[in-house]
């Protein structure tokens, strides 16, 4: 049997991970493997590297599009590994560098034209990754906004949605999240990272960008329409599963999570971390979102109760707001309903 900790991962994030990529034989196989939570960015590291060894084999055999598949599913591999495992940092760093080394091999065979940007930011530097739809024109920009100890690894699949409906694709690491949280915590004024990222790709003419939204998921959900209030080069914003104010649900996070943000934060304890969970609060915020606005979520949401994203929509002056009955976190049960309809949405917006 699994311990605590195991089973909270697979109850909370499991349909996540396979939405993001992993494959469901893989995830019954690597999960067979592991019954501590201290075994588990091992095992899936196991199954990351037997991805990367297909790819490696491909490109010998000069099989280029297979290779880069299969780099895709390493990635995503390497990216499950260190998610919210925080009992070694050296461990979570090496998966998680071998995630990024895994995905721009992927793009080198998936998507040649895929761009790296860096931006600094208070000594440290915003990441993100740069794709543009085929056959596109000067396209509109989507940026996409992970959430707690999400990356830019993780938005190949959700990529293809704006991709395949003309829109450019830019996926960042910002405060607290992947390469940037390296050396900047989280911090409740995302928009520096907003803008930091807008600014790497201000010289980019094959980009329209007096046409920019933002798509923030989970936590991202809160980071999304908070820099958008503030940041004008932002015309639409979408929210997918966020929290209002992330301090009024700490007691109810599960303690991966509540681990996961006191480290993300740089609190010296939890107790720290509560209080800067509380100033991620939309609270006289949101109210000034002068821009269309899209609310995304389920009700059977265990992680950020759907009410709390009820709430931006109400608060925010343009503010719609989708609730499926089925939906769990991030609608990851029902990506074909959830991801479809921002799309869509956002195309329209940025018309």
């Amino acid at each position: 049997m699994p311990d605590a900790r195991v089973q909270a991962a697979v109850d909370h994030w499991g349909p996540r991970f396979m939405q993001a990529g992993v494959e469901y034989g893989d995830f019954v196989a690597t999960m067979a493997r592991i019954e501590t939570w201290n075994e588990w960015l091992d095992e899936w590291c196991v199954t990351a590297e037997m991805h990367a060894g297909l790819a490696r084999d491909a490109e010998e055999a000069g099989r280029p599009r297979t290779a880069g598949e299969a780099w895709l599913r390493a990635a995503v591999g390497y990216h499950t590994a260190k998610f919210v495992w925080m009992l070694d940092h050296e461990k979570s760093r090496e998966a998680a560098d071998k995630a990024v080394d895994a995905l721009r091999r992927a793009h080198a065979h998936l998507d040649p034209a895929a761009e790296r940007l860096e931006a600094p930011l208070d000594g440290g530097r915003v990441v993100a990754n740069l794709r543009r739809p085929p056959n596109g024109e000067r396209p509109q920009l989507a940026v996409l906004i992970p959430g707690l100890d999400s990356t830019k690894e993780e938005f190949f699949n959700l990529e293809e949605f704006f991709l395949n409906r003309g829109m450019a694709t830019l996926s960042m690491d910002g405060p607290g999240q992947g390469e940037c949280g390296y050396d900047v915590p989280i911090r409740p004024d995302y928009e520096v990272g907003l803008s930091a990222a807008l600014e790497a790709v201000a010289g980019h003419d094959d980009l329209d960008l007096n046409r920019i939204g933002v798509v923030g998921v989970s936590m991202g959900g809160y980071h999304a329409p908070r820099a958008a209030t503030f940041e004008p080069r932002v015309k639409a914003v979408v929210g997918l599963s966020g929290p209002f104010c992330f301090g009024e649900i700490w007691d109810q996070l599960p303690q991966l999570t509540r681990e996961t943000f006191t480290e993300k934060s740089r609190a010296a304890s939890e107790e720290e971390a509560r209080d800067k969970a509380c100033e991620l609060d939309l609270d006289g915020v949101i109210d000034e979102l002068d821009k269309p606005a899209l609310f995304v979520t389920g009700r059977l949401d265990r992680l950020i109760p759907w009410e709390q994203t009820a709430k931006q929509a109400e608060r925010a002056p343009q503010g719609e707001f989708v609730c499926w009955e089925e939906g769990n976190h991030g609608c990851s049960n029902i990506p074909y309903k959830a991801r479809s309809l921002m799309a869509d949405w956002m195309a329209e917006q940025l018309a």
